[in-house]
């Protein structure tokens, strides 16, 4: 890794980075969604998504997740998953408030769409709740709204979110 203040690294993560993922998730989410979903159903889907044996379980089930460094500090993570023969999903692209809006997100995105073209990648999709300010950012990275849809997650929870897709 780079000591330049500026200069970012993206590295593949593994079981032995879930608790590095939940301590930057923690400092992520609630920022994110505290306006957006219920004190209820944020902490109902921390656990649903973010519990050491979900992460553990996703990595199994074929995500691959990476870390976003800066500097040598971890500032964000993602995950990504080949749905069907060069269809991915990004299920997962978080920067710290911190780094928002200085281009380490695009970087990340970037990098990510790098790594997956190298697999054959044709289409990337993503799901961002509606009211989300990032659905702003996929849009300017080129991303368009393919679909809105409502998905119920349980204990009488949904996700109000549009399904974003890319052409690679």
């Amino acid at each position: 890794m780079t000591s330049q203040p500026n200069a970012y690294l993206v590295q593949a993560a593994s079981v032995k980075d879930i608790e590095l993922i939940r301590t930057l998730c923690m400092q992520v989410w609630p920022q994110t969604y505290s306006s957006i979903l219920s004190a209820e159903q944020l902490n109902y889907m921390l656990e649903l998504m973010y519990s050491p044996s979900s992460l553990t379980q996703q990595m199994k089930e074929g995500a691959t997740f990476l870390l976003l460094f800066q500097a040598l500090m971890p500032i964000g993570y993602a995950s990504y998953q080949e749905l069907r023969a060069g269809e991915f999903k990004l299920h997962k692209l978080y920067v710290l408030p911190t780094a928002q809006g200085k281009g380490a997100g695009r970087y990340f995105i970037a990098k990510l769409i790098e790594q997956i073209k190298g697999l054959g990648a044709h289409t990337l999709e993503l799901q961002v709740n509606r009211h989300n300010k990032a659905v702003g950012f996929y849009q300017q990275l080129g991303f368009s709204i393919r679909e809105t849809i409502d998905v119920e997650i349980g204990k009488g929870f949904y996700m109000n979110d549009y399904i974003m897709q890319i052409a690679l």
